[in-house]
């Protein structure tokens, strides 16, 4: 067994799921964030795609905080705008889909 095997198996349940049976909007993000670490950056776009930007906020967050960029608080709100938009959209979508079965 390697170790993204065993890290597959012992994934945290997402509460909102296991006492309501509804998705969260974080939903998929742990095993979009092993398909990454895998090197599936398509699968883990499948998966959750609102990874990739928080991703992105993240880095800039901390490039910002230690470099003091010109521009970087004006690029973080438009990271953390994007980032809130892709994840509440296709949490929506994916309760549109749920809900059509």
């Amino acid at each position: 067994m390697n170790w993204f095997d065993w890290i597959e198996q012992h994934l945290f349940t997402c509460p909102n799921k296991y006492f309501f049976g509804l998705d969260c909007p974080g939903c998929g993000m742990q095993r979009s964030l092993l398909e990454i670490f895998k090197g599936n950056v398509m699968e883990s776009v499948m998966l959750y795609p609102g990874l990739l930007p928080l991703m992105f906020t993240i880095v800039m967050l901390i490039v910002h905080l230690r470099f003091k960029l010109v521009n970087g608080a004006r690029l973080l709100q438009y990271s953390y705008i994007t980032t809130a938009s892709v994840v509440m959209v296709t949490f929506f979508i994916k309760q549109f889909i749920q809900h059509q079965h």
